[in-house]
Formats: C-alpha cells, structure tokens, sequence
C-alpha cells in the first residue's frame, strides 16, 4: 500500500473516530442531547423503574445522574427508604452497565423549613451540573418522586434557577376550570418541597399531572411476553412487578394492569410529539405566574415507543 492510500485510509479513522464521538455512539450529535437529571423514589413504586429503564435507552438524552429520593407516607415505608431508592438505582445502572452515569444520595427526609435547605449529595450535584451548562442550555431535572432534593438546591443556590427547566409528576388537575388537588403521593411526601417550586419566580416548571399520566397503563401479559426470562434487567423489571405490594388499592389483586405514571413524563421527553403541554397559572394560594401542565398523552404510541426502544437497545433478546 503506498503513502497515498495509507494517508487516506488514516484519514478516513480519524473521521470516523471524530465522528463517533461526536454522536457518543449513538448517532445523536452530543450538542443535541438533552442534558437531564433524573431524581426518583424509586423503591416506593414499580414504575420508576420502568421510567428509569426507558431513559437510559434513549439516544436523545445526555443522562448526567440518577438521584435518589425519600418517601414516608407509604405503609411500606421505612426509615431508609432513599437508601433503598438508591439501591435500585444502582442496580439498574449496573445492570445495564452504565457505571459512567453518576448516582448521587439523595436526603432521607422532606424539608421541614421553607427557608432552609436539606443538605445532600444530590442536591449539589444538581447545583453542580446547572452551573456547568452552555449558555442558552438548561439542565432537565426529572422528579419522579418528592420535589425535595431540586427544591433544596433552589433554596441553597438561587442562581440556578435560570440554569434549570423542571419536569414534576405530581398532583391532580382539572384541565377545564385550573383548579389543582395537592393531595397525591409525589406532593404529599414533600409539600413544602413544591410550594417553593411553585412560588418560585422565574423557574420553568413543567407538570405532568397523576390526572394525565393515570391513562398509561401496561398490561402485565405484554410485561410477562416482553421481557420474562430474558435476564438481566428485564427479569428485574418483571420481579418488581410480581413482588411488590400494591397497597393502594384492593381492586386487580393479582395485578394484571399497572399505571406507569412516571414513564409517562419520560415518552413526552423523548417524543414531545406524544403528548400536549399548554400554560396554566399557578393555584391562587401561590406565587401568580404561568407554568405548564402536560393535558394529554397518546398511550398507544406511548407503548409502542416503550416496547421499541428496549428492542432496539437490545434488551428483549435473550
């Protein structure tokens, strides 16, 4: 081979090289990721998991963190529980080999004072990583559970608040006459959490309420024909759902169907098409100003993207 073609051939590597890290591997330029953070109760639930298993496989995102959160309410709950969120974070992670994403430890409590922060790991990795975006970037922070850890690093460094753009599942809301019920599980483990998120001038706060996300619902002989035996992760996924105690509720006892709330905020990320955001003002007893709450979801599609993208990823094969 003479210089000519070597030259070329080195050249051509170079390109390609450049090129895969450009996309991160994934064809997806990094420039054009979404940078996110995703802080989830995971242990309380079922579907964290599957919202956190459908994150990790989009090509879209840049995950930049995976933090744990507490829950008190629950019956089930201990006086752990953002250790045992932070456990099956890891395992997920390690799971699907993803020990590049950071997982930082969330606080175990709510905050108990409008005015001071609960100190933690997660707390400042959000500060952390809303500091080091790009002008005319934001940092996406996904509460999949209490709004404690984001609404702490509001309070601890205000500064970031221009930095973030905040995406809440919780509580239920009419669409018709913009009346708001604070009373659901992600709010009530932490309200002071999301008043100061509400109050909070200037903040991009983005709802996908328990009233829009109750109609993603999975059946579990699609779970079982999906994913059961296929090891790894998806045999995880299926244990959680069989083994866990559904305490809510006496209806469907042997859990044919469960709501994927959480997945359902994930879906609207990755196809914003999938799903219908419009502006509302905040509830009378907090600070005036507009935020919006995502009023629809296409479910179907929602599924089948679900179902997709783990295929893609590899995930359904045995």
């Amino acid at each position: 081979m003479n210089r000519t073609c070597l030259q070329t051939h080195f050249l051509i590597l170079v390109f390609s090289f450049t090129t895969l890290c450009a996309t991160g591997g994934f064809g997806q330029s990094i420039q054009d990721r979404v940078p996110i953070l995703i802080d989830t109760d995971t242990a309380n639930e079922v579907d964290d998991l599957y919202a956190l298993v459908r994150a990790l496989v989009e090509p879209k995102f840049d995950l930049l963190g995976i933090t744990s959160a507490q829950f008190h309410t629950s019956p089930l709950a201990s006086d752990t529980t953002v250790l045992e969120s932070q456990k099956i974070n890891e395992d997920i992670l390690d799971l699907m080999k993803r020990q590049d994403i950071k997982r930082p430890l969330g606080s175990n409590k709510p905050i108990l004072d409008s005015n001071a922060p609960m100190e933690s790991e997660a707390m400042h990795h959000i500060i952390r990583m809303a500091h080091q975006m790009p002008v005319g970037k934001q940092l996406h922070v996904v509460v999949l559970g209490p709004c404690t850890n984001v609404a702490s690093a509001v309070l601890k460094d205000p500064s970031i608040v221009p930095k973030i753009k905040v995406h809440y599942i919780g509580f239920w809301h009419d669409v018709k006459t913009n009346s708001y019920n604070k009373k659901e599980f992600n709010t009530g483990n932490d309200p002071l959490a999301v008043e100061i998120l509400l109050n909070t001038k200037g903040l991009d706060l983005n709802i996908m309420s328990a009233t829009t996300s109750q109609h993603l619902v999975f059946e579990k002989t699609d779970v079982d024909a999906q994913l059961k035996g296929k090891g790894g992760v998806a045999d995880y996924l299926v244990e959680r759902w069989e083994n866990y105690e559904r305490w809510w509720t006496q209806k469907d006892s042997e859990k044919k169907r469960w709501i994927m709330w959480d997945l359902a905020i994930i879906e609207a990320l990755a196809h914003p098409e999938l799903a219908k955001k419009e502006a509302f003002t905040t509830p009378a007893e907090n600070t005036n100003r507009s935020i919006h709450i995502y009023t629809s979801i296409e479910v179907e599609e929602m599924v089948a993207d679900f179902w997709e993208s783990l295929k893609h990823y590899g995930l359904l094969e045995k």
